[in-house]
Order: C-alpha cells, then sequence, then structure tokens
C-alpha cells in the first residue's frame, strides 16, 4: 500500500518524513518524482510514503493511478503560519510559481501575505475535494504532531521505533531562518514590492 502526504508545503512534511525513516515497513520520500515527467511521475515504490505538496496540482493523474487503493493523509497547519513561512521564500518554488504563473496580471503592489493565504486555500480546497470519495483517509494537524503522528502510525500499520521516530519529528527540519535560499532571496527586491513581511516569521 502506498502513503500520499498532501499538503500546502510549509506544514512540518519534511520533518514527518524524517520521522518516517523509523519505519521498517515503508520506504518514505520528501518530492522524490517531482522532477519526472508521463507515467514516471507518478511512478512511486510499492510501500512508500510520499510527501510532495505539489501533487496538489496533479490530483487528476494520482487518482487516476490510485484512486482509492492508496492511504492518503492531508497534512495541515494555521493558514496564517504557512502563509507567513512562504513569503520569505516568493522569489523561488511554488510561491514565485502561484504568483507570476497562476495569478497571471497579479498587481505588482498586491500583499505577499493576502497571495499566500489564497495560495493556501486553492491548495486546501483542491486537496479536501480530492479526498470526499477516498476511503482511507485521515487528517494531520502540525500543531498536534505528537498526538497525529501516533494516529498515522496506527492508520499506516508502521513497524518500528515510534519513540525513535517522534524524537525526530520534534526537531525541525527545513525551517525557513536556517534555509540557505531564504538567506540568498530575503532582501530580494520582489519581496520588498509584495508587501509587508510579518515579524513572526
Amino acid at each position: 500500500m502506498n502513503v500520499f502526504i498532501l499538503n500546502t508545503g510549509r506544514c512540518g512534511s519534511t520533518s514527518i518524513i524524517e520521522a518516517c525513516r523509523h519505519i521498517d515497513n515503508y520506504s518514505a520520500g520528501h518530492e522524490t518524482r517531482s522532477g519526472q515527467l508521463g507515467a514516471e511521475r507518478m511512478a512511486f515504490p510499492d510501500n512508500h510514503i510520499e510527501a510532495d505538496n505539489r501533487l496538489s496540482w496533479l490530483l487528476g493523474r494520482l487518482d487516476r493511478e490510485y484512486g482509492d487503493n492508496a492511504l492518503y493523509v492531508h497534512l495541515t497547519r494555521s493558514p496564517e503560519k504557512v502563509s507567513q513561512s512562504h513569503i520569505y521564500r516568493f522569489s523561488h518554488g511554488i510561491m514565485r510559481a502561484y504568483s507570476r504563473g497562476i495569478l497571471r496580471g497579479l498587481d505588482e503592489n498586491a500583499d505577499a501575505f493576502a497571495v499566500g493565504m489564497d495560495y493556501c486555500d486553492t491548495v486546501t480546497t483542491n486537496i479536501k475535494l480530492f479526498l470526499r470519495d477516498k476511503t482511507h483517509k485521515m487528517d494531520f494537524q502540525l500543531e498536534e504532531a505528537d498526538r497525529d503522528f501516533r494516529r498515522f502510525w496506527e492508520f499506516v500499520g508502521a513497524e518500528g521505533d515510534l519513540e525513535a521516530a517522534l524524537e525526530t519529528l520534534r526537531t525541525p527540519h527545513n525551517s525557513t531562518r536556517k534555509n540557505k535560499r531564504y538567506r540568498k532571496y530575503s532582501g530580494n527586491w520582489w519581496l520588498q514590492r509584495m508587501g509587508r513581511l510579518p515579524q513572526d516569521r
């Protein structure tokens, strides 16, 4: 059985995958096939846990390939926190694609936080619609990570070292403040033109 952790990004997916490496009966990966085309994009190995926020734009293909024959986890975090984290990465990645590609003609003076909130609402709605008819699904709130990871462990039938996994989960991974690309782009002109930056990163 395959497990897909669907999410907006900036909500702890990297930390969860690192925790999943303590599971013996599944492999685990983060955006492992994001650069593949065609059938290869969905060719995940059997008994694999995958977290990839870009799958929220490929849900039709995910449904065609796996349908109701997979386990789905909807990972969420406070939209305000997600948006605050995303706007520090506005010059690259998914926020650049959303603000300059999906939202064509966006006012260059648009508030970055508002764009981030719009992105979160769009992706969350896509995921909820996709999961509407799925049998095997669960919600995972980052703010309740200890509780929900234990539920996740049972949900997927994990075997391994749960306590080591929880300890790994409690260690932040890929945080905005420590990210090299954040340091590179934090002073970029695009961030300055996209509105205020919140104090809470």
